[in-house]
């Protein structure tokens, strides 16, 4: 590669990846944990009995959902175990709340949602508008990523079947007040969803004592397999299945249960719940010092969200007049993942949706990457990252000229 007169590749000088990688971005998903592999591999190969059969067999495999359903019930603070209805993940249980929901209120065309939601919840809001006739209200955030609750209070109607905003943004991390939202919706009468996909396991949830008649929480999010989770729904709320069939679930959701990946998303709720001190000191430690190591190191940096209200384990950083998908591609030459924001997205040549709702020029939209940490990273890593950055940043900008670029963008 050439600039001006100088010739170089851009590995040249940079570190020797480390042999097995380092994993920064748990957002996207998580490493399953050996205790949920162990808890697992039994149920795969030994007792894989029909939770709805009658035998000795399909009893163990109904015992196992059971004591599943009781530990998602423990990590989210639910009164009952029978709220908690056992779905194929995220994503589906975003969309049984809300389809749900307005199913059981066929009457009511409203629903309001945020600007930066996961496209587990967008997309969905953007297919009943297209598709359905759904009126679609989407609030807007300020430039650390907050809601304005004056401009909720005014989009509530009378017809507003629902309400649904996430507990902690999955590019910024930022973390909204649901239960401040929450009092503002019940006053209306409308049903709150909360998608809590990203908080479940990083945060003490308490859902008993709370406004939120409906939470969505993913497996692979907390250190379970793909293609398990859980909606929470609060006794008394009104919801109809998307899914229909046979007769799991009280009949919320027809279908087979997954047996191992449920007994394992349990093993990772206990996990969770015995880790959850750890991940807002030393896995919040780890996050700081690779944040501030890295603003420090690299000139024309920012650091997106709100610094002091957002996930333990996220950061969000922009480099200016270069693009994302550079910066990723060199990572990943020297055994470094990361994201440029949602994994649902990660396709598009699109500017993070979530950035530019908090009114971030393109300058720091096209270059914005997001660091996520786990328990199971180490401050090695975090150093190793901090070395290594700089100089692929330094040589992406070198490509064209700073006085280009800016002009560029």
């Amino acid at each position: 590669m050439t600039t001006g007169n100088k010739s170089f590749n851009m590995m040249d000088g940079l570190p020797e990846p480390p042999a097995k990688g380092i994993y920064f971005d748990n957002i996207a998903t998580t490493p399953v944990a050996p205790e949920v592999v162990e808890k697992m591999i039994p149920l795969l190969t030994e007792h894989f009995g029909n939770p709805s059969s009658m035998h000795s067999f399909g009893a163990r495999a109904g015992d196992e959902v059971a004591e599943a359903r009781d530990k998602i019930q423990a990590l989210v603070g639910a009164a009952q175990a029978s709220e908690i209805v056992l779905t194929g993940g995220g994503s589906e249980s975003d969309n049984l709340a809300i389809v749900g929901t307005l199913h059981a209120y066929p009457r009511k065309k409203h629903l309001i949602t945020t600007a930066v939601e996961h496209p587990a919840v967008l997309g969905l809001c953007r297919d009943l508008e297209k598709r359905h006739g759904y009126e679609v209200a989407y609030l807007s955030v300020d430039g650390k990523g907050h809601l304005d609750l004056d401009e909720l209070r005014d989009s509530l109607r009378e017809d507003t079947a629902v309400v649904s905003v996430m507990m902690a943004n999955n590019e910024t991390g930022v973390i909204f007040d649901v239960e401040e939202v929450g009092a503002i919706v019940k006053e209306n009468g409308s049903v709150f969803h909360v998608d809590g996909v990203q908080a479940a396991g990083k945060l003490p949830l308490d859902l008993k004592s709370s406004t939120i008649d409906l939470f969505s929480l993913s497996g692979h999010k907390l250190h379970a397999p793909k293609g398990v989770g859980a909606l929470y729904v609060r006794k008394g709320t009104k919801i109809r299945p998307l899914i229909v069939g046979g007769h799991q679930e009280r009949g919320r959701r027809a279908g087979t249960e997954n047996v191992a990946s449920l007994a394992g998303m349990g093993v990772a709720c206990d996990l969770a719940a015995a880790n959850i001190d750890k991940e807002n000191s030393a896995v919040r430690d780890l996050r700081d010092r690779l944040e501030a190591g890295l603003l420090a190191a690299i000139p024309d940096t920012q650091a997106n969200g709100d610094a002091d209200c957002r996930l333990p384990n996220t950061t969000n950083i922009s480099f200016k007049y270069i693009e994302g998908e550079g910066i990723l591609l060199l990572l990943d030459r020297v055994g470094v993942a990361a994201s440029s924001g949602s994994a649902c997205t990660s396709g598009s040549l699109e500017p993070s949706h979530v950035l530019r709702a908090m009114g971030l020029p393109f300058t720091l939209t096209h270059g914005s990457i997001r660091f996520s940490l786990s328990r199971y990273n180490t401050r090695d890593e975090v150093d190793y990252v901090i070395k290594a950055l700089p100089p692929i940043i330094e040589r992406l900008r070198l490509i064209t000229p700073f006085n280009e670029q800016r002009a560029t963008f």
